[in-house]
């Protein structure tokens, strides 16, 4: 089971920052997905949240809060099938402007962008976002705030 951090970025204007994926060799085999990816060696998970935000997106003027929740999915990619125990973190900028910094080789081969989506968007959207209900957690994050704790979302096997 892979370790991984994710990010839930939010600008000034609550808007969530994801990024646009695709299969290496498919790029209309598309999806959004939050910013983040595995622990490295006695990592913690809070410091691979910041690394992997600042490798993907060039972003390093976070306030790292809370974990929101969190999540095991397993999925193909690339190949192969990734097993995920992932950790969703509430983190907050002022910076909107992205520049991936340090990607790697399947990064490059796999990530074509990032862009900042309102709540009202991610809801309306027909294209495919993980967590798959990211717009209904981000509309309850907006209303009420982070929760006491970890929510623990339904395992997502695609």
């Amino acid at each position: 089971m892979r370790r991984v951090a994710r990010v839930v970025l939010l600008d000034p204007d609550d808007r969530i920052l994801l990024l646009h994926g695709h299969e290496p060799d498919d790029p209309a085999d598309d999806w959004w997905f939050t910013p983040g990816g595995g622990v490295e060696g006695d990592e913690t998970r809070e410091a691979a949240a910041v690394r992997e935000l600042a490798e993907e997106t060039g972003i390093t003027d976070v306030d790292l809060g809370p974990v929101l929740w969190r999540r095991r999915c397993s999925f193909p990619f690339a190949g192969r099938r990734w097993d995920q125990d992932e950790w969703y973190y509430l983190a907050r900028t002022t910076t909107t402007a992205t520049r991936a910094q340090a990607l790697t080789e399947l990064e490059r081969r796999s990530v074509a962008g990032a862009r900042w989506w309102t709540c009202a968007e991610l809801t309306r959207t027909h294209e495919t976002v993980y967590p798959t209900r990211l717009a209904e957690l981000l509309r309850r994050l907006l209303d009420e705030g982070p929760p006491a704790g970890p929510v623990t979302l339904d395992t997502e096997i695609v």
